[in-house]
């Protein structure tokens, strides 16, 4: 399930989900802020984080609804213009969270769907990193925790091309040059 010890991973299984009960369960009334005793009937609606809903779906005791940064809205608004729409306030870890969550709801449109909002904002993301190479630039809040990884990367990538580039002699002559005879 988790990479144990990395913390973006544990940080986004903690993404709340909306699941239902799907059986009544004791002892667990805790997760149910409406629950008035300690337990959650059938049928209860109750928001849960990933890694407990991931397996609670495991056992076949809840069922996985898809969370609202998939919902029908941002696909449209995604399908709009991808560049500009605010993936991070939606869920800081849009890619990623969205591969684990598609088998659980069992929408098989939500691959193409990410494949679609990365490749049409992955462009913008390379161009403004390397536009900023070495301006100081804020990071720009409209990008995922996966966005931002890549612009540093691009970023980084671009400034150490510009310091190459300024820098010193490119080309070095042979120290023995031999002339070649003419092929007939």
């Amino acid at each position: 399930m988790a990479r144990y010890f990395d913390i973006d991973d544990i940080i986004m299984e903690d993404e709340l989900i909306s699941v239902v009960y799907q059986v009544g369960a004791n002892g667990v009334g805790l997760l149910d802020p409406g629950a008035e005793r300690n337990c959650v009937e059938q049928g209860a609606k109750v928001e849960l984080p990933f890694w407990l809903a991931h397996e609670l779906h495991m056992r076949q005791a809840v069922v996985v609804s898809a969370p609202p940064c998939f919902n029908q809205k941002t696909r449209k608004e995604i399908q709009a213009d991808a560049a500009f729409v605010d993936l991070r306030s939606r869920c800081p870890y849009f890619y990623e969270f969205g591969c684990k969550v598609a088998p659980l709801i069992g929408d098989r449109t939500i691959g193409s769907f990410l494949l679609y909002a990365f490749t049409g904002r992955y462009k913008e993301v390379l161009s403004k990193a390397h536009s900023s190479a070495f301006i100081s630039t804020p990071k720009s809040t409209l990008l995922t925790k996966e966005e931002t990884q890549l612009y540093e990367a691009a970023r980084s990538s671009m400034a150490a091309f510009k310091k190459w580039r300024v820098g010193g002699p490119r080309f070095e002559r042979a120290s023995i040059l031999r002339k070649r005879k003419p092929t007939d």
